[in-house]
């Protein structure tokens, strides 16, 4: 599991990816939302302008991507640690 308080190493950067890569298949513009508000740091107001949705739609994709991130994130690191 990617701790953002420590250095990230390369495999972790690679889970990271693919999981978002996961995302994209299942829901781009939350993949869109991610890209933007977590790496871009344009805040939820800025997010949505350049992707032509409500703030609120923002908040409700950002909400649902980290979640989705998080179970595969977690399903991850539970079957590295079996």
């Amino acid at each position: 599991m990617i701790d953002l308080g420590k250095p990230v190493g390369l495999d972790e950067l690679i889970e990271l990816d693919n999981a978002l890569k996961s995302l994209g298949r299942l829901n781009p513009r939350q993949e869109q939302v991610v890209d933007l508000h977590f790496f871009g740091g344009l805040t939820e107001d800025e997010t949505a302008e350049v992707l032509g949705i409500s703030p609120r739609t923002v908040k409700r994709d950002w909400r649902v991507a980290r979640a989705f991130l998080y179970g595969e994130l977690s399903a991850k690191a539970e079957r590295v640690a079996d």
